[in-house]
Protein backbone atom coordinates (compact mmCIF):
# COMPACT_ATOMS: atom_id res chain seq x y z
CA UNK A 1 0.00 0.00 0.00
CA UNK A 2 1.18 3.53 -0.78
CA UNK A 3 1.22 6.20 1.92
CA UNK A 4 1.24 9.98 1.84
CA UNK A 5 3.31 11.87 4.39
CA UNK A 6 1.52 15.00 5.59
CA UNK A 7 3.57 17.52 7.58
CA UNK A 8 1.69 20.30 9.39
CA UNK A 9 3.50 23.36 10.71
CA UNK A 10 2.21 24.73 14.00
CA UNK A 11 3.30 26.73 17.06
CA UNK A 12 4.49 25.54 20.47
CA UNK A 13 1.26 26.67 22.15
CA UNK A 14 -0.94 24.75 19.73
CA UNK A 15 1.11 21.57 19.40
CA UNK A 16 -0.70 19.43 21.98
CA UNK A 17 -4.16 20.60 20.94
CA UNK A 18 -3.40 19.97 17.27
CA UNK A 19 -2.41 16.40 18.16
CA UNK A 20 -5.62 16.00 20.17
CA UNK A 21 -7.68 17.13 17.19
CA UNK A 22 -5.80 14.74 14.92
CA UNK A 23 -6.62 11.91 17.32
CA UNK A 24 -10.28 12.89 16.94
CA UNK A 25 -9.88 12.18 13.22
CA UNK A 26 -8.62 8.67 13.95
CA UNK A 27 -4.86 9.29 13.73
CA UNK A 28 -3.18 7.20 16.40
CA UNK A 29 0.47 8.03 15.82
CA UNK A 30 2.45 11.17 15.03
CA UNK A 31 5.99 12.24 14.36
CA UNK A 32 6.50 15.48 16.30
CA UNK A 33 9.36 17.86 15.62
CA UNK A 34 9.79 20.48 18.35
CA UNK A 35 13.07 22.46 18.24
CA UNK A 36 12.73 23.25 21.95
CA UNK A 37 12.89 19.56 22.84
CA UNK A 38 16.11 19.12 20.90
CA UNK A 39 17.68 22.17 22.56
CA UNK A 40 16.80 20.71 25.97
CA UNK A 41 18.44 17.44 24.95
CA UNK A 42 21.59 19.21 23.80
CA UNK A 43 21.74 21.15 27.06
CA UNK A 44 21.89 17.88 28.94
CA UNK A 45 18.45 18.25 30.55
CA UNK A 46 17.36 14.87 29.21
CA UNK A 47 19.50 12.00 27.96
CA UNK A 48 22.95 12.51 26.43
CA UNK A 49 24.73 12.34 23.08
CA UNK A 50 27.98 10.51 22.40
CA UNK A 51 28.13 11.62 18.78
CA UNK A 52 26.26 14.13 16.65
CA UNK A 53 26.50 14.15 12.87
CA UNK A 54 27.72 17.40 11.33
CA UNK A 55 24.84 19.74 10.52
CA UNK A 56 22.21 17.72 12.40
CA UNK A 57 21.95 20.13 15.33
CA UNK A 58 21.34 23.07 13.00
CA UNK A 59 18.69 21.14 11.07
CA UNK A 60 16.78 20.12 14.19
CA UNK A 61 16.82 23.46 16.01
CA UNK A 62 15.48 25.68 13.23
CA UNK A 63 11.96 26.18 12.02
CA UNK A 64 8.59 25.93 13.69
CA UNK A 65 7.25 22.85 15.48
CA UNK A 66 5.47 20.45 13.14
CA UNK A 67 3.43 17.28 13.28
CA UNK A 68 3.71 14.55 10.65
CA UNK A 69 1.03 11.94 9.97
CA UNK A 70 0.82 9.18 7.39
CA UNK A 71 -2.30 8.56 5.33
CA UNK A 72 -2.94 5.40 3.27
CA UNK A 73 -3.86 5.60 -0.40
CA UNK A 74 -7.32 4.04 -0.10
CA UNK A 75 -10.90 5.07 0.62
CA UNK A 76 -10.19 5.54 4.33
CA UNK A 77 -7.18 7.66 3.45
CA UNK A 78 -9.25 9.85 1.16
CA UNK A 79 -11.71 10.47 3.99
CA UNK A 80 -8.90 11.24 6.44
CA UNK A 81 -7.29 13.68 4.02
CA UNK A 82 -10.61 15.44 3.46
CA UNK A 83 -11.24 15.62 7.22
CA UNK A 84 -7.72 16.91 7.77
CA UNK A 85 -8.21 19.73 5.26
CA UNK A 86 -11.50 20.65 6.91
CA UNK A 87 -9.97 20.58 10.39
CA UNK A 88 -7.14 22.88 9.36
CA UNK A 89 -9.63 25.29 7.80
CA UNK A 90 -11.69 25.25 11.02
CA UNK A 91 -8.64 25.91 13.21
CA UNK A 92 -7.45 28.73 10.98
CA UNK A 93 -10.87 30.37 11.12
CA UNK A 94 -11.35 29.91 14.87
CA UNK A 95 -11.19 32.89 17.19
CA UNK A 96 -9.67 30.94 20.07
CA UNK A 97 -6.79 32.47 21.97
CA UNK A 98 -4.63 29.45 21.16
CA UNK A 99 -1.79 30.12 18.72
CA UNK A 100 -1.77 27.30 16.18
CA UNK A 101 0.88 28.95 14.02
CA UNK A 102 0.58 28.93 10.24
CA UNK A 103 -0.97 25.42 9.97
CA UNK A 104 0.65 25.27 6.54
CA UNK A 105 0.90 21.66 5.39
CA UNK A 106 2.76 19.72 2.73
CA UNK A 107 1.97 16.32 1.23
CA UNK A 108 4.80 14.08 0.08
CA UNK A 109 4.86 10.58 -1.36
CA UNK A 110 2.46 11.09 -4.24
CA UNK A 111 1.48 13.96 -6.48
CA UNK A 112 -1.88 15.70 -6.24
CA UNK A 113 -3.25 14.08 -9.41
CA UNK A 114 -2.47 10.61 -8.09
CA UNK A 115 -4.03 11.41 -4.73
CA UNK A 116 -7.16 12.79 -6.35
CA UNK A 117 -7.76 9.72 -8.49
CA UNK A 118 -5.98 6.57 -7.27
CA UNK A 119 -8.17 6.13 -4.17
CA UNK A 120 -11.26 5.84 -6.40
CA UNK A 121 -10.55 2.18 -7.08
CA UNK A 122 -11.42 1.49 -3.43
CA UNK A 123 -14.74 3.40 -3.45
CA UNK A 124 -17.35 0.75 -4.19
CA UNK A 125 -21.16 0.86 -4.02
CA UNK A 126 -22.52 -0.18 -0.65
CA UNK A 127 -25.81 -0.55 1.20
CA UNK A 128 -26.23 1.78 4.18
CA UNK A 129 -28.94 1.23 6.74
CA UNK A 130 -32.17 -0.30 5.51
CA UNK A 131 -32.93 2.02 2.60
CA UNK A 132 -29.91 3.64 0.93
CA UNK A 133 -27.47 2.43 -1.70
CA UNK A 134 -24.47 4.77 -1.92
CA UNK A 135 -22.53 4.59 -5.17
CA UNK A 136 -19.80 6.60 -6.90
CA UNK A 137 -21.03 8.64 -9.85
CA UNK A 138 -18.50 6.89 -12.12
CA UNK A 139 -19.85 3.38 -11.42
CA UNK A 140 -22.77 1.97 -13.39
CA UNK A 141 -24.28 -0.86 -11.35
CA UNK A 142 -27.81 -2.06 -10.74
CA UNK A 143 -28.89 -1.19 -7.20
CA UNK A 144 -30.40 -3.85 -4.96
CA UNK A 145 -34.18 -4.06 -5.16
CA UNK A 146 -35.93 -1.50 -2.99
CA UNK A 147 -32.86 0.61 -2.29
CA UNK A 148 -32.76 4.38 -2.83
CA UNK A 149 -29.75 5.34 -4.96
CA UNK A 150 -27.47 8.09 -3.59
CA UNK A 151 -24.77 9.05 -6.12
CA UNK A 152 -21.66 10.75 -4.76
CA UNK A 153 -18.46 12.20 -6.19
CA UNK A 154 -16.74 13.73 -3.15
CA UNK A 155 -13.84 15.32 -5.04
CA UNK A 156 -11.51 16.36 -2.22
CA UNK A 157 -14.35 16.66 0.30
CA UNK A 158 -15.28 14.32 3.13
CA UNK A 159 -18.24 12.01 2.63
CA UNK A 160 -18.23 8.89 0.46
CA UNK A 161 -20.33 6.81 2.81
CA UNK A 162 -17.44 4.41 3.43
CA UNK A 163 -16.45 6.00 6.75
CA UNK A 164 -18.24 4.69 9.83
CA UNK A 165 -19.15 8.17 11.04
CA UNK A 166 -21.05 8.79 7.80
CA UNK A 167 -22.73 5.39 7.77
CA UNK A 168 -23.91 5.79 11.37
CA UNK A 169 -25.40 9.20 10.62
CA UNK A 170 -27.10 8.08 7.40
CA UNK A 171 -28.70 5.17 9.26
CA UNK A 172 -30.00 7.59 11.89
CA UNK A 173 -31.48 9.81 9.17
CA UNK A 174 -33.65 6.93 7.96
CA UNK A 175 -35.47 6.91 11.30
CA UNK A 176 -35.88 10.64 11.88
CA UNK A 177 -36.49 12.19 8.44
CA UNK A 178 -40.20 12.59 7.75
CA UNK A 179 -41.94 13.72 4.59
CA UNK A 180 -41.56 17.45 4.05
CA UNK A 181 -39.30 18.08 7.06
CA UNK A 182 -36.71 20.85 7.16
CA UNK A 183 -33.06 19.76 7.52
CA UNK A 184 -29.79 21.57 8.30
CA UNK A 185 -26.46 19.86 7.51
CA UNK A 186 -23.52 21.55 9.26
CA UNK A 187 -20.06 20.70 7.90
CA UNK A 188 -21.68 19.10 4.87
CA UNK A 189 -18.54 18.04 3.00
CA UNK A 190 -19.68 16.23 -0.15
CA UNK A 191 -23.30 16.81 0.87
CA UNK A 192 -23.93 13.11 1.43
CA UNK A 193 -26.03 13.57 4.60
CA UNK A 194 -28.20 16.43 3.37
CA UNK A 195 -28.69 14.79 -0.04
CA UNK A 196 -29.50 11.51 1.70
CA UNK A 197 -32.10 13.37 3.79
CA UNK A 198 -33.71 14.77 0.64
CA UNK A 199 -33.85 11.36 -1.00
CA UNK A 200 -35.45 9.99 2.17
CA UNK A 201 -38.28 12.53 1.91
CA UNK A 202 -37.14 15.81 3.46
CA UNK A 203 -38.90 18.86 2.01
CA UNK A 204 -35.93 21.23 2.02
CA UNK A 205 -32.33 21.31 3.17
CA UNK A 206 -29.75 23.92 4.04
CA UNK A 207 -26.13 22.72 3.89
CA UNK A 208 -23.03 24.59 5.02
CA UNK A 209 -19.30 23.99 5.03
CA UNK A 210 -16.31 26.12 5.89
CA UNK A 211 -14.52 25.13 2.66
CA UNK A 212 -15.58 26.47 -0.72
CA UNK A 213 -14.63 23.31 -2.63
CA UNK A 214 -16.86 21.29 -0.31
CA UNK A 215 -19.81 23.62 -0.92
CA UNK A 216 -19.25 23.30 -4.68
CA UNK A 217 -19.00 19.50 -4.40
CA UNK A 218 -22.28 19.33 -2.44
CA UNK A 219 -24.02 21.50 -5.03
CA UNK A 220 -22.83 19.27 -7.89
CA UNK A 221 -23.85 16.10 -6.05
CA UNK A 222 -27.30 17.51 -5.37
CA UNK A 223 -27.74 18.13 -9.10
CA UNK A 224 -26.51 14.60 -9.89
CA UNK A 225 -29.19 13.24 -7.57
CA UNK A 226 -31.96 15.21 -9.21
CA UNK A 227 -32.58 17.58 -6.32
CA UNK A 228 -34.11 20.93 -7.29
CA UNK A 229 -31.95 23.97 -6.50
CA UNK A 230 -34.90 25.77 -4.90
CA UNK A 231 -35.10 23.02 -2.25
CA UNK A 232 -31.37 22.62 -1.56
CA UNK A 233 -29.35 25.64 -0.51
CA UNK A 234 -25.57 25.68 -0.02
CA UNK A 235 -23.59 28.12 2.12
CA UNK A 236 -19.86 28.55 2.70
CA UNK A 237 -18.65 30.10 5.93
CA UNK A 238 -17.96 29.67 9.64
CA UNK A 239 -21.03 29.80 11.85
CA UNK A 240 -18.84 30.05 14.97
CA UNK A 241 -17.61 33.48 13.93
CA UNK A 242 -20.21 34.82 11.49
CA UNK A 243 -23.43 35.95 13.17
CA UNK A 244 -24.81 37.23 9.87
CA UNK A 245 -24.53 33.75 8.42
CA UNK A 246 -26.19 32.22 11.48
CA UNK A 247 -29.15 34.59 11.04
CA UNK A 248 -29.27 33.75 7.34
CA UNK A 249 -29.62 30.06 8.15
CA UNK A 250 -32.52 30.88 10.44
CA UNK A 251 -34.16 28.36 12.78
CA UNK A 252 -37.11 26.03 13.09
CA UNK A 253 -35.33 22.96 11.70
CA UNK A 254 -36.83 19.53 12.24
CA UNK A 255 -33.48 17.77 11.86
CA UNK A 256 -29.97 19.14 12.35
CA UNK A 257 -26.96 16.94 11.58
CA UNK A 258 -23.24 17.54 12.07
CA UNK A 259 -20.48 15.06 11.33
CA UNK A 260 -17.38 16.94 12.45
CA UNK A 261 -14.84 16.48 15.30
CA UNK A 262 -15.69 16.54 18.99
CA UNK A 263 -14.20 19.94 19.84
CA UNK A 264 -16.11 21.66 17.04
CA UNK A 265 -19.35 19.89 18.00
CA UNK A 266 -18.92 21.09 21.58
CA UNK A 267 -18.20 24.64 20.42
CA UNK A 268 -21.46 24.60 18.43
CA UNK A 269 -23.72 23.29 21.19
CA UNK A 270 -25.60 26.57 21.76
CA UNK A 271 -26.04 27.03 18.01
CA UNK A 272 -27.59 23.60 17.67
CA UNK A 273 -30.27 24.57 20.18
CA UNK A 274 -30.80 27.87 18.39
CA UNK A 275 -31.35 26.17 15.02
CA UNK A 276 -33.73 23.46 16.29
CA UNK A 277 -37.44 23.84 16.83
CA UNK A 278 -39.01 22.26 19.94
CA UNK A 279 -39.06 18.49 19.57
CA UNK A 280 -36.47 18.56 16.77
CA UNK A 281 -33.76 15.94 16.29
CA UNK A 282 -30.00 16.54 16.44
CA UNK A 283 -27.65 13.96 14.91
CA UNK A 284 -24.00 14.19 15.88
CA UNK A 285 -21.23 12.03 14.45
CA UNK A 286 -17.47 12.13 14.01
CA UNK A 287 -16.99 11.31 17.70
CA UNK A 288 -14.31 8.87 18.81
CA UNK A 289 -15.70 6.56 21.50
CA UNK A 290 -13.20 7.85 24.07
CA UNK A 291 -14.84 11.29 23.90
CA UNK A 292 -18.47 10.17 23.70
CA UNK A 293 -19.30 10.83 27.35
CA UNK A 294 -17.71 14.28 27.16
CA UNK A 295 -19.72 15.28 24.08
CA UNK A 296 -22.97 13.97 25.58
CA UNK A 297 -22.36 15.89 28.83
CA UNK A 298 -21.81 19.11 26.89
CA UNK A 299 -25.02 18.63 24.92
CA UNK A 300 -26.99 17.93 28.08
CA UNK A 301 -25.65 21.17 29.55
CA UNK A 302 -27.69 23.13 26.97
CA UNK A 303 -30.88 21.18 27.57
CA UNK A 304 -30.61 18.48 24.89
CA UNK A 305 -31.70 14.92 25.65
CA UNK A 306 -30.10 11.71 24.38
CA UNK A 307 -32.42 9.42 22.45
CA UNK A 308 -29.94 6.78 21.30
CA UNK A 309 -26.27 6.09 20.61
CA UNK A 310 -24.75 3.91 17.91
CA UNK A 311 -21.11 2.86 17.63
CA UNK A 312 -18.90 1.24 15.02
CA UNK A 313 -15.16 0.60 14.74
CA UNK A 314 -14.24 3.09 17.45
CA UNK A 315 -16.64 5.83 16.34
CA UNK A 316 -19.93 6.97 17.83
CA UNK A 317 -23.02 8.82 16.63
CA UNK A 318 -25.63 10.31 18.95
CA UNK A 319 -29.28 11.13 18.37
CA UNK A 320 -30.62 13.88 20.63
CA UNK A 321 -33.80 15.90 20.91
CA UNK A 322 -34.72 19.37 22.09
Amino acid sequence: MNWAEVQIETAKAGLDLLCANLMDLGFTGFVIHDPDDFEALMAGKVGHWDYLEDGLAEALTVGAPCVTVYIPENDQGHEQMAQLRSLIAQLKASEQAIDYGTLAYTVQGMNEADWANNWKQYFKPLCVGKKLWVTPTWVEDTPPTGRIVLRIDPGSSFGTGQHDTTKLCLAFLEDCVSDGCKVLDIGCGSGILSIGAMLLGAGSTEAIDIEQHAAESARENAVNNGIAAKLYHIYCGNILTDETLVKQLGNGYDVVCANIVSDILIAMKALFVRFMKPGATLLLSGIIEERLDEVIAEMKSVGLHVVSVETGKGWAAVRLTK
